[in-house]
């Protein structure tokens, strides 16, 4: 099947012309640099060095030397055409691109990837920003637009906590309010997804929400944080059993029922209510034995009568009312006062 791209030039035919200017130790260091003419991979600094026995830095200097004689050569104003189109699907991309996702925009093609980055440095236009720990490499035609989104991104992470999930029209409603008294043409939403996608800050999760990257909300690490999603997604209790079966089918991960279990006990982010029943702590649900759950009750509400008590501990545990009954009767924990209401002992 033959893989699609966007371009219209042939990459194969560009390169062997922009190549031609160089000396046969240079063009052979800009192939195995970008991956060209039937190599595979870009390859580092080191990596040429060692088959040429010199250092790093003078690699970085042929290199250097090479982009700088092909941007003076006649083949490079001859093939003005092809950056020219590439700066037109870069303004269309957003003006501020992820490399990896921009080429996989333009083409499916390893290959013509290897090409397309190779142009991406040598044109003339092309500001590319190196990775940092806030963002991914990217490209910009717009220095100033690129300064811009940035600081979008930074108000849009500070502005989110370690626990907030938010839908992906949430996020980028949000991120667009940041923008929209900076930038005048404030892109589609479309383009603010792929603006957002620059950010190691902010990332998405598998049930597509987002949230602070590194969280667990996010970066799920385990059976805990997966079924954190799915009782949360659910919105109410849930069996451990059903716990495990829903991580299976929405997630296709492996979980044992058992394992399942074990896990939601140790986590304090869940709540046991009932036999086997599960909640989110978050929703308001109390930890401890039923008999701990009616003591806070009390300490906190004074002497109630027994149907308060009832409708109270009933919000807290899926049990059978006997059950709270029962543990009424304990004459060591509770008795009643001269209303009939129970209290603490």
């Amino acid at each position: 099947m033959t893989k699609q791209h966007k371009i219209t030039f042939n990459t194969k035919k560009v390169t062997k012309e922009l190549l031609a200017v160089l000396s046969d130790r240079a063009r052979d260091i800009l192939k195995r640099r970008f991956g060209l003419e039937g190599i595979p991979d870009g390859m580092t600094l080191g990596a040429i060095g060692e088959i040429y026995s010199i250092t790093r830095e003078r690699v970085r200097q042929i290199e250097n030397f090479s982009v700088a004689a092909i941007r003076k050569s006649a083949a490079f104003k001859n093939n003005a055409d092809v950056f020219t189109e590439i700066r037109k699907h870069m303004d269309e991309f957003g003006g501020v691109v992820h490399e990896k996702d921009f080429l996989n925009h333009l083409t499916s093609d390893k290959e013509t990837q290897n090409h397309l980055s190779f142009y991406l440095e040598l044109g003339e236009d092309f500001v590319k920003i190196k990775e940092d720990e806030e963002f991914h490499h990217r490209w910009t035609i717009d220095q100033g637009l690129a300064e811009k989104v940035h600081n979008s991104l930074r108000d849009l992470y500070k502005n989110l906590s370690e626990d907030d999930i938010i839908s992906e029209s949430e996020l980028i409603v949000k991120f667009l309010e940041g923008l929209k008294d900076t930038v005048k043409d404030v892109r589609n939403e479309e383009m603010a997804k792929r603006w957002v996608c620059i950010s190691k800050k902010i990332g998405k999760n598998a049930l597509g929400e987002w949230g602070v990257a590194h969280s667990p909300n996010i970066k799920v690490r385990g059976i805990r944080d997966l079924a954190y999603l799915i009782l949360r997604k659910h919105g109410s209790p849930m069996h451990f059993k059903e716990v495990a079966k829903a991580i299976r089918e929405v997630f296709g991960k492996k979980a044992n029922e058992a394992t399942c279990h074990n896990e939601l006990i140790k986590d304090n982010r869940f709540v046991l209510v009932g036999r086997g029943l599960y909640a989110l702590k978050k929703w308001g649900y109390s930890e401890g034995t039923v008999k701990e759950v009616v003591k806070a009750i009390l300490e906190k509400n004074g002497p109630l009568s027994k149907e308060d008590i009832l409708d109270k501990t009933m919000r807290e545990r899926y049990i059978k009312a006997n059950t709270v009954l029962v543990n009424l009767q304990n004459k060591k924990y509770f008795k009643k006062d001269k209303d009939g209401k129970y209290l603490i002992v």
